[in-house]
């Protein structure tokens, strides 16, 4: 079994769980995101979908992501004014984002786990969780870039 197939049944478990009653919509929401590695819009998953749900929403895809983020299974992610962006990795890690495309890139780095234990060492804070994104240009901007 493939890991996106793994990763899929166990999302779908989390659904049923929870008492959410499975549609093919939501299935193939979930199916999309998991598979997707670029950090896809609510526009980006219904414009990939459109063709196989005719009738679906942009709507639809909003609210079935809204839902998956309540249950915990997606992270949003917003940056500044533009359109959020739904990442189906919950594990902690962090992004590098490309300036010129957009483009968004998972990392991980377990030594900023410490951050959180400092920064209520040293604030007093109770601190729920924290982000960080590196921003930069990514490989295939690099290359258009030099091919000018």
């Amino acid at each position: 079994m493939a890991v996106s197939d793994h990763r899929l049944n166990e999302a779908l478990d989390t659904l049923k769980g929870s008492g959410v009653r499975i549609t093919p919509q939501r299935h193939a929401v979930l199916e999309h995101l998991i598979n997707a590695m670029n950090h896809p819009t609510a526009d980006d998953i219904y414009k990939a979908l459109e063709d196989r749900f005719p009738n679906m929403s942009v709507a639809t895809v909003y609210n079935n992501l809204r839902l998956f983020k309540d249950i915990g299974l997606v992270r949003e992610l917003t940056y500044g004014d533009a359109s959020s962006r739904f990442d189906y990795n919950t594990s902690e890690h962090y992004h590098a984002i490309c300036n010129e495309c957009g483009k968004i890139v998972d990392f991980h780095y377990p030594i900023l786990d410490e951050v959180e234990s400092l920064a209520e060492q040293v604030t007093g804070f109770d601190v729920s969780h924290h982000r960080m994104e590196v921003y930069g240009i990514c490989e295939n901007c690099k290359q258009k870039q030099s091919a000018h």
